[in-house]
């Protein structure tokens, strides 16, 4: 029992922190308004950034999925009509090939003199830009976030800093318990500020490097769908060979004993 009451003693005796986070944003004067809005734009930026990074990674997933089944059916079609009947309705590739194949058919119809390759390569670029735009969209508040992130933090660290000369200059000293709570508000927002940008610089950065894979592979099958339009279904891309044709070549190759 006398341990008990001890032990209750030393807690209630302990010191209590008063120069947390919340103690921060909510003060004995009052919530601390310009403190509780920075904190808020902070979270949006971080929240619009995570959001944009995971949304924007499935569609480049899903479109690089999608090039392998390309790769691995669209080719081995008679014609590029019945290859993409192949391809997913939403797939970038489908988009491609249906403008190709829509482009044409209106060549044929035109009275002037104009080359089929000028009109099908110009019709290629811009779908092949739409498809590049869509997946470049968002990538610009990733930037602007990760450039003006650390100035709203900066902001709160002004503002704590300006508070803790304040409360030096009413209470005629610089006493911890006065300073204490201002300085350490600024420190968080300070890092607040780093946490919200770092995120998004290293996600516009890796996004960026993907997109322009992406934009390589978008390039060279408009090269091929190009020529193979062109050369009406004679030239097609180097494929290769199915697995059991792979398997069988070293063995017809092997010699007899």
């Amino acid at each position: 029992m006398l341990i008990h009451i001890l032990a209750e003693a030393v807690a209630d005796a302990a010191p209590q922190n008063k120069f947390g986070f919340y103690e921060a944003l909510f003060t004995k004067e009052g919530p601390n308004y310009i403190g509780i809005t920075t904190v808020i734009i902070l979270a949006i930026m971080s929240f619009g950034s995570f959001f944009i990074l995971f949304t924007k990674y499935f569609d480049q997933q899903k479109i690089m999925g999608q090039y392998k089944a390309l790769r691995a059916n669209f080719w081995r079609a008679p014609t590029i009509r019945e290859g993409a009947s192949k391809l997913d309705k939403d797939s970038a590739w489908r988009q491609l090939v249906d403008d190709g194949i829509a482009a044409e058919d209106q060549h044929s119809k035109m009275t002037d003199s104009m080359e089929a390759h000028d009109w099908l390569h110009g019709s290629l670029a811009r779908s092949e830009a739409l498809v590049n735009s869509r997946l470049a969209g968002g990538l610009p508040f990733l930037a602007t976030v990760g450039a003006t992130a650390p100035f709203v933090g900066l902001f709160g660290t002004v503002v704590g800093i300006y508070r803790a000369l304040i409360a030096i200059g009413l209470a005629g000293s610089a006493s911890i318990d006065k300073v204490a709570g201002p300085v350490g508000e600024s420190l968080i927002m300070t890092a607040l500020g780093l946490l919200v940008a770092v995120p998004a610089v290293l996600g516009y950065n890796w996004l960026q490097a993907r997109n322009k894979k992406i934009a390589e592979l978008l390039s060279g099958f408009s090269t091929d769908l190009l020529a193979n339009i062109n050369s009406k279904g004679t030239i097609k891309p180097a494929l290769a060979a199915a697995p059991a044709a792979r398997a069988a070549a070293p063995a017809a190759a092997a010699p007899k004993k």
